[in-house]
């Protein structure tokens, strides 16, 4: 039997609790319905999803453990139009081809994650193109458009931030809104779906979705966001100096994902722990009494656990042992690398250059500002010359390891 006051009681103690539309009801529905079932929806608009997601993602594996059946949707459709929301200008279209690879690699993503299958709570993946595809517009408009108020589209902050700063807004982004509450009808229709969940971003498509179902089915759904997660700096949670931190494999090595959980502030250790491991609650508070615990412990301990979820125990271990051996003992032979032809090498080099080339710097600049910082180190030496060259033929190992500050170390395979 599903307890919905348990549920809701662990998202909130977990973190994952933002808004909901209706928090008694949705409890009531989720004990009184034998096979529910949640969805979020994904945009196909890289072939992996990365650690932005990853509190969506959480809280499906949560909501599946308690026996709930989540589904996932692609917006395979929806992904050719673009959603509006807080952006700032529209985003560019995606060709079918592009939306079926990047389809795959999301449920890569995903699978890490949740169980898909066929059993009673195996999660399903479906894409809404197939039932957005087809739709005949004129009577889409006539069944369901005049459900929506205009003026209730454009009070919603999403939309109306981006009328105030006078940013194109084009009719096509308009509808995203009304396809995305019909996504939530069709699925309540046939997957029996009585809950959407989504980012704080997403609450004004949310109630679009629940309203569509009352006024079609005069039945009761229901929206559920989570927070908007940032760093204790303030920043978005899941951006580093390279970019996104992906959670397929072929994007970020498990060790950089690693090191990600690794490296973060002191003050997110607790937070994150609830959110992105299954470590009970109780182990969790457990460590937050415990004054004489080592943080740098704690993040080892998150860092693991986070990465055995999305990697799998052996790498995560591996990705551990690593990273002990990089820093605390000096040996950096089981760090990250990376793979440079020696052609790059076969005249002098700049050191910021190759700072730019094994993506430890997003750009020429910024490695010369770190060098002159004092930050870089060439093989665990200091270099704080910003014109220092050097040539392959200089070093007598295959391999040159590169290291940026007391944290962020890579291995250069020259072959």
């Amino acid at each position: 039997m599903i307890e919905g006051k348990s549920i809701i009681q662990e998202i909130k103690d977990r973190g994952f609790f933002y808004q909901c539309t209706d928090e008694e009801g949705l409890i009531s529905s989720l004990n009184l319905d034998k096979s529910p079932s949640a969805y979020i929806g994904f945009d196909c608009t890289a072939s992996s999803l990365h650690i932005g997601s990853l509190i969506q993602i959480m809280l499906l594996r949560m909501l599946q453990r308690h026996g709930i059946k989540p589904i996932v949707l692609i917006g395979g459709a929806t992904t050719k139009i673009g959603d509006p929301t807080f952006k700032d200008k529209a985003r560019s279209m995606l060709g079918e081809e592009q939306v079926v690879k990047n389809s795959v690699g999301i449920k890569e993503s995903l699978s890490k994650f949740i169980k898909f299958g066929d059993g009673h709570t195996d999660a399903i993946m479906l894409n809404n193109d197939a039932w957005l595809g087809n739709l005949n517009y004129i009577d889409f408009l006539r069944d369901y458009g005049k459900h929506f108020s205009v003026n209730r589209m454009i009070a919603l902050d999403s939309i109306k931030m981006r009328l105030e700063r006078e940013q194109n807004l084009s009719f096509l982004e308009f509808n995203y809104m009304i396809f995305q509450a019909y996504d939530f009808l069709y699925l309540y229709n046939n997957n029996n779906c009585i809950l959407q969940c989504g980012g704080s971003d997403q609450w004004g498509n949310i109630i679009n979705g629940v309203d569509l179902i009352r006024r079609i089915n005069g039945a009761d759904a229901f929206g559920l966001t989570t927070p908007l997660v940032t760093n204790a700096n303030g920043t978005k949670m899941g951006k580093t100096e390279k970019g996104a931190v992906w959670l397929n494999e072929s994007m970020a090595s498990p060790y950089e994902y690693y090191q990600f959980w690794r490296n973060i502030d002191d003050s997110d250790v607790f937070k994150f722990m609830k959110l992105f491991t299954d470590l009970p609650l109780e182990k969790i508070s457990d460590f937050e009494q415990d004054k004489n615990i080592n943080i740098n412990e704690l993040k080892k301990i998150l860092a693991l656990e986070a990465t055995k979820i999305c990697h799998g125990n052996k790498k995560a271990n591996d990705s551990h042992d690593a990273a002990v051996a990089a820093f605390e003992k000096g040996d950096m032979q089981n760090i990250d690398c990376i793979t440079i032809h020696k052609d790059k090498f076969s005249q002098d080099v700049f050191l910021y250059e190759l700072f730019r080339l094994s993506g430890l710097c997003s750009s020429n600049s910024e490695g010369r500002r770190l060098i002159k910082s004092g930050g870089a180190k060439l093989n665990q030496e200091k270099i704080t010359d910003e014109t220092f060259k050097f040539n392959f033929k200089s070093f007598k190992r295959d391999y040159l390891i590169l290291s940026s500050g007391k944290k962020r170390h890579i291995k250069i395979l020259i072959s």
